[in-house]
């Protein structure tokens, strides 16, 4: 998909419609820590195609900067490294969503990367949502993509929350019923993206290749980049189809 040039939102929209989407806390869990984490202002990661697909992308397609500290992110990378290098990167995809990648699923962890895990959850997914025990984690080349793609619903539920190592990228989110609208979302290094609901259902998704890595006419440099994901469990009714 060509990547088309698009005004921004005026910030006069952005704070008299969805100011109150972003001023809130990071997490369903009342400690401290979790707490004073606040979303990004929409603008910053959001560039849409129009007015009414911004405010479905700010409400359910949240981002917070720097929810890692670099000690953290290495030992992310520290933990992941070993197994990823064992692994080559694969070019063709069992349902062709992705290009340039190696693949696996972890569920034990060392005790600092289990409390930073801890932390994503706490911050994603209300209290009492089953949980998948396995994080999915996905190493991309630095020339490697996603391709747009809906994640089946019988394999995970209403929220995907995934942190973002080594590099940034852009991630398009675009409505499958309606092609026209779609927004590009700006996922800085040792950030965490919270995907949920319309955004979750409604959008396709997928990370922009090299050469169209581009936010507000600004180039973002892509590199190798892992993302850690956690999901919950699929509704029921899901699962069974």
């Amino acid at each position: 998909m060509a990547l088309l040039m698009i005004r921004s939102v005026s910030r006069a929209v952005t704070q008299n419609s969805v100011r109150n989407s972003w001023l809130r806390s990071c997490g369903y869990a009342k400690t401290s820590a979790i707490s004073q984490i606040q979303t990004q202002d929409p603008e910053s990661y959001i560039e849409a195609s129009d007015n009414e697909t911004f405010k479905i992308l700010a409400n359910d397609m949240l981002v917070y900067d720097n929810f890692l500290t670099k000690e953290e992110e290495k030992s992310l990378v520290t933990e992941i490294e070993p197994v990823m290098k064992r692994m080559r990167y694969e070019y063709e995809h069992w349902d062709d969503a992705i290009h340039g990648y190696r693949e696996t699923e972890r569920k034990k962890w060392n005790d600092e990367n289990q409390l930073i895990l801890k932390r994503v959850r706490e911050c994603s997914f209300p209290v009492g949502t089953p949980q998948i025990d396995f994080t999915h984690i996905l190493d991309l080349k630095k020339d490697g993509y996603i391709k747009p793609h809906v994640d089946a619903v019988r394999f995970c539920g209403r929220v995907i929350a995934g942190l973002c190592l080594l590099s940034p990228c852009v991630m398009r989110l675009v409505m499958v019923d309606d092609k026209t609208r779609y927004g590009d979302i700006l996922l800085n290094q040792r950030a965490l993206y919270v995907m949920k609901d319309r955004a979750r259902y409604e959008f396709s998704h997928e990370v922009l290749e090299e050469s169209m890595s581009i936010f507000k006419g600004n180039v973002v440099p892509r590199d190798r980049r892992i993302s850690v994901m956690c999901r919950n469990e699929p509704d029921k009714e899901d699962k069974e189809t």
